[in-house]
C-alpha cells in the first residue's frame, strides 16, 4: 500500500486488459497495465486512465456515468458488472489483488471492451419489447393504472438492456436459437401491461422449441449478473405459468418434465429423477439417458428398479396426504 499526494491510500496494481481490433487481428492478445488505484476509483476509471495515461487506442463504451444506460457493461474477472458502478478496491480485494477485463462477449468482440450487439437487438425486438393498442389520437384522459397493476410489473420496467444477462447466460453461448433472459423480461414487462394486446402472440413466441423459455437451465446466471436486480429467472417462471394458464403449452418434453416434478411429489413426496426422465421421453427415450443412469446409480441416487412400473423404489414421507391436500388447493393448471 502506499499514499498519494492528498493522503488517500491507494494499491499499485498490474491490469490484465483484452486487446483485439477484428479489422487487423486474428487472434486476440491480453497486454498489462500497470497503475496505482485509489480507495474510490471505479473500474471505469481504470479504463479511462489505460486509454489516457498508457494507450490511445484502447476501446470500450461509456456514457452516462450512472448505471443508467449500459453501454459500460464488460466482464472483469469473469463476472458481468456495469464499469462506471463498480468500486475496482472491492473487486481487488475479492480476486487478491487481480484484475482482468474483458469484453462481455469475446466471440462477439469489434475492438477491445466493444462487441457487437446485434443478437441482442435482434432478439429484443422478437418479443415486441412495447405496448401493442388501438391508441385514441385524441384521447379524452390517461390511461391510469392500478397499485397491484404496476406491482405486477416485478421491475421488469428498470431493464436498461445492457446485455449482462444476455452475455452471461450458459443456455444462449449454446444456442444461438435462444432468446436469452433479457428478451424474457421484455416480454414479461408488455404481456403484463394492461394496456397491451399482443400477450398472446408474445407467449406463442417465447414458447417455442429452442428459442422460448423451456431452454432456460435455470442456472441463475442472469440473476446473479444483472446490476438492476430485476432477476430475469423470476420472469421466466412467470412466463412459464402464463403459457399452462391461457392454453398456449401443449404437451412436449420441456413441459412434461415441469409437470414430472409435481408428478413425483404427488407420489411419495420425493423427487424421483428417474420417473421424470420416463414421464417426459417416454421408456424408449430413456434409452440415451443409460450413461448418467449408471453415474447416479454409483452414487446411489437412483437404484436398479427406479422407473419401472409397478415397483415402488422410494418411500413415501410422512402426513403424504397433507402434502397432496395442499398441491391440489394450489395448483392452478395442468395441461
Amino acid at each position: 500500500m502506499s499514499e498519494n499526494i492528498a493522503g488517500a491510500t491507494t494499491r499499485k496494481v498490474t491490469i490484465k486488459a483484452f486487446r483485439f481490433n477484428a479489422e487487423t487481428d486474428y487472434l486476440p492478445t491480453y497486454k498489462h497495465y500497470t497503475m496505482e488505484v485509489g480507495k474510490d476509483e471505479l473500474i471505469l476509471d481504470l479504463m479511462n486512465r489505460i486509454k489516457w495515461e498508457h494507450d490511445g487506442s484502447f476501446s470500450y463504451r461509456r456514457s452516462c456515468r450512472h448505471g443508467i444506460c449500459g453501454a459500460c457493461a464488460i466482464k472483469v474477472n469473469g463476472k458481468a458488472t456495469l464499469a462506471c458502478k463498480q468500486n475496482a478496491i472491492e473487486l481487488l480485494d475479492l480476486f487478491d489483488n487481480e484484475i482482468t477485463l474483458e469484453p462481455s462477449s469475446t466471440k462477439r468482440a469489434i475492438k477491445d471492451m466493444i462487441i457487437d450487439k446485434s443478437d441482442f437487438w435482434e432478439k429484443h425486438e422478437a418479443v415486441k419489447p412495447y405496448v401493442v393498442t388501438d391508441v385514441d389520437p385524441r384521447p379524452e384522459g390517461e390511461s391510469k393504472q392500478s397499485v397491484a397493476e404496476f406491482n405486477n410489473f416485478l421491475d421488469s420496467d428498470l431493464c436498461i438492456q445492457c446485455g449482462a444477462c444476455h452475455y452471461s447466460c450458459p443456455a444462449l453461448e449454446v444456442n444461438d436459437a435462444f432468446l436469452g433472459p433479457a428478451a424474457f423480461a421484455a416480454a414479461y414487462r408488455f404481456t403484463v401491461d394492461p394496456r397491451d394486446e399482443a400477450g398472446k402472440e408474445r407467449l406463442q413466441t417465447t414458447f417455442e422449441s429452442a428459442a422460448g423459455v423451456w431452454d432456460c437451465v435455470k442456472c441463475f446466471e442472469c440473476a446473479d449478473a444483472c446490476p438492476k436486480d430485476i432477476n430475469p429467472i423470476e420472469k421466466i417462471g412467470k412466463l412459464h405459468n402464463m403459457q399452462f394458464e391461457q392454453g398456449i403449452a401443449v404437451s412436449n418434453v420441456a413441459t412434461r418434465h415441469a409437470e414430472g416434478f409435481l408428478r413425483g411429489i404427488k407420489k411419495t413426496g420425493f423427487l424421483d429423477e428417474a420417473d421424470i426422465v420416463t414421464y417426459s421421453e417416454g421408456y424408449l427415450g430413456m434409452y440415451k439417458h443409460v450413461g448418467t443412469a449408471m453415474k447416479m446409480m454409483k452414487s446411489g441416487k437412483i437404484h436398479w428398479h427406479s422407473g419401472i412400473p409397478f415397483i415402488k423404489s422410494i418411500p413415501e414421507i410422512k402426513n403424504l396426504s397433507e402434502l397432496q391436500k395442499l398441491i391440489e388447493i394450489s395448483q392452478t393448471n395442468k395441461l
